[in-house]
């Protein structure tokens, strides 16, 4: 008898999520396994169901139908252990508006059950690194949207969670603040762990994801390595030509030139 190897669980696994508003089907059976140790990038085109595929994946949203589990621990049974294993950035994240970024990490710390000593080194840390000292004693809601969402990206990021979804981490924020989101998240991956991020800027997700998914019309239309998706061409090309879509018709918009 040959033995068999379990293979690990994967670090998000879905299973034929489905979600409607009304007559509208935002996503239509999106079946989807993250491996565990991936960079995961997820596209898609406005409208496409990315934003509701990951609120449900990480129990914000529940799902009229499917199943999603974070390295084997399904979020909706377990919502606790699931959650333990996740630092999250939703879309539209809402933060305590008058509380400044520092009251906001060591709350969101002290949430996760961390230590306060464990919460002050921590803060201080990613305050440093994300270049928001000169801010930290600022209430939130005087923040520019940019550094809001550093904000969001430290508070997923204080637990040293195994799994990171993001949504969008990059909007609005600087080039340098970028570069050095970009490298903590490759340092997340090296150290075992694993990141899904969702953005709209092909480039970024070519640069940093191992792995891509891309999403159209609620559905998965292709998924497997960034070098298997993207083909002989850039992801931009290929993404343009799974979604359907195509630049080619702003040609005809010839009271745009002089």
């Amino acid at each position: 008898m040959t033995d068999t190897v379990a293979l690990p669980a994967p670090a998000l696994h879905l299973a034929g999520l489905r979600k409607a508003f009304g007559a509208t089907v935002a996503v239509d059976g999106v079946g989807l396994d993250v491996p565990a140790g991936s960079f995961f990038g997820l596209v898609g085109p406005n409208g496409a169901g990315k934003t509701t595929t990951l609120s449900m994946a990480v129990g914000l949203l529940r799902p009229d139908a499917g199943s999603a589990a974070v390295y084997g621990v399904d979020v909706w049974s377990d919502p606790g252990r699931a959650r333990a294993l996740m630092g999250v950035l939703p879309d539209g994240l809402s933060l305590p508006e008058k509380l400044t970024g520092r009251e906001v990490l060591t709350y969101f710390g002290l949430l996760r059950g961390l230590d306060g000593a464990t919460v002050d080194r921590r803060v201080d840390d990613l305050l440093g690194v994300l270049d928001l000292r000169g801010a930290e004693e600022t209430a939130v809601g005087d923040y520019s949207t940019g550094m809001r969402k550093k904000v969001g990206v430290a508070a997923a990021l204080l637990h040293t969670p195994r799994l990171l979804v993001l949504d969008e981490p990059f909007e609005a924020v600087d080039p340098v603040s970028a570069a050095t989101i970009r490298t903590m998240l490759r340092r997340v991956v090296d150290d075992g762990g694993s990141v899904i991020l969702s953005s709209h800027v092909m480039a970024v997700v070519e640069q940093v994801c191992d792995r891509v998914a891309v999403i159209a019309d609620g559905r998965v239309v292709a998924a497997g390595t960034t070098d298997e998706v993207r083909g002989g061409g850039t992801l931009e090309d290929a993404f343009v030509a799974l979604v359907g879509g195509s630049a080619s018709g702003a040609d005809e918009l010839t009271w745009l030139g002089r």
